[in-house]
């Protein structure tokens, strides 16, 4: 869900002024501020000198010769000195448009010096607060959407308990309880995205059996599956594979995984867990039978609330799902310093987990702030 951008605010009073009056930027070829002054003190005094010197030498008496000088060289300093701070003014007028909402200004940054720096500085900074306001209004509706799924259906069963149409049975009391824990999900998946990008997750990292490690995360997948009948075959090459790692936040990489690929396999279908060794790191597949993601929309599935079920994604219907549960693999993954993505396959879906081998992790900084679009 994608919340419109607010419309652009206008500054009229400073857009007339900016026409009315010339910008000028014959000195952007200079590099420093420093020598910026000195041409223009140079350029006022040169022509100063030169209304004097063309002043007596037509007679005119330094009375009216002197006035003149002065008069041409404060226009040619201002001119000059205009266009020297025409970036600041306009820094100026696009932090008052921010202050009031609008993100969309940006400064024209033609020189090489210090000014030119600070305006290329302020255009970043607008692309990401632009990106930042962006991403709060589309996080506080995409968050009110799916509380409100849950909360509405929750609230409809109660209200049948309380005025008597429905019984409260164990089909409805457990229908309710589902939802309870769809919201118990959802607000921990928040929980837990919002701890790792802010760094304050720490990782106990010892050695762990890949073997088993993935053995229980199959057993835990077979009861979310059940309903399918799916299976979950696991392989491990060599058998005694060990990572470096802290398996409570590899196991919640796993079960994230698990879950997606349960709500995109058919009834019947197997998941497989494969892992081994390639070079230094250690592999770990997570294999489906599902519709599958196309190509260009892969590193899309990493998103927040962005769905990899979504029509736009595998060109099926929904699913169901938050779109939190691969935003949270990918920011554990990358606490321990390695990668995930979708790699190709033939047919379903495959999320590779790459971690460092032994000796050779540690907690890489965690990537903070939020994802350019």
């Amino acid at each position: 869900m994608t919340v419109p951008a607010r419309p652009p605010v206008r500054h009229a009073r400073s857009d007339v002024h900016r026409a009315r009056l010339p910008d000028i930027r014959p000195l952007d070829r200079f590099r420093t501020i420093k020598m910026k002054l000195g041409v223009l003190v140079a350029a006022s005094v040169t022509l100063a000198s030169f209304i004097l010197w063309l002043g007596y030498g037509q007679a005119l008496g330094p009375s009216r010769t002197l006035p003149l000088a002065i008069a041409l060289s404060l226009v040619l300093t201002l001119l000059l000195a205009r266009g020297m701070t025409s970036p600041l003014r306009e820094m100026t007028a696009a932090a008052r448009a921010m202050a009031a909402g609008d993100y969309s200004r940006r400064v024209r940054s033609t020189s090489r010096d210090e000014v030119g720096q600070l305006a290329e500085a302020f255009n970043t900074m607008a692309d990401d607060l632009q990106q930042l306001d962006t991403f709060r209004r589309e996080l506080v509706a995409n968050v009110s959407h799916e509380l409100r799924t849950p909360v509405t259906a929750l609230q409809a069963q109660l209200e049948n308990l309380v005025d008597g149409v429905s019984e409260p049975d164990p089909a409805t009391l457990q229908a309710a309880l589902a939802q309870t824990q769809r919201l118990s999900r959802l607000v921990g998946s928040l929980l837990d995205l919002s701890r790792v990008e802010a760094g304050a997750v720490p990782l106990d990292a010892q050695e762990v059996p890949v073997q088993r490690l993935l053995t229980e995360a199959a057993e835990e997948g077979r009861l979310v599956g059940a309903p399918k009948g799916l299976t979950f075959p696991v392989s491990v090459e060599p058998a005694d594979l060990t990572v470096h790692a802290d398996p409570e936040r590899l196991h919640q990489v796993l079960a994230n995984l698990l879950q997606n690929a349960v709500r995109h396999s058919p009834a019947g279908a197997e998941v497989r867990l494969e892992a081994r060794r390639v070079g230094r790191s250690v592999q770990i597949d997570v294999v489906d039978s599902g519709p599958g993601i196309a190509r260009e929309q892969r590193a899309h599935v990493f998103e927040r609330f962005v769905r990899g079920n979504t029509p736009a994604l595998t060109g099926q219907g929904s699913t169901g799902g938050t779109g939190l549960g691969l935003a949270i693999v990918r920011w554990a993954v990358e606490l321990h310093g390695g990668t995930v993505e979708v790699a190709d396959s033939a047919s379903g879906t495959v999320m590779r987990v790459r971690l460092p081998g032994a000796g050779t992790v540690g907690p890489a900084e965690p990537r903070r702030g939020f994802p350019r679009r």
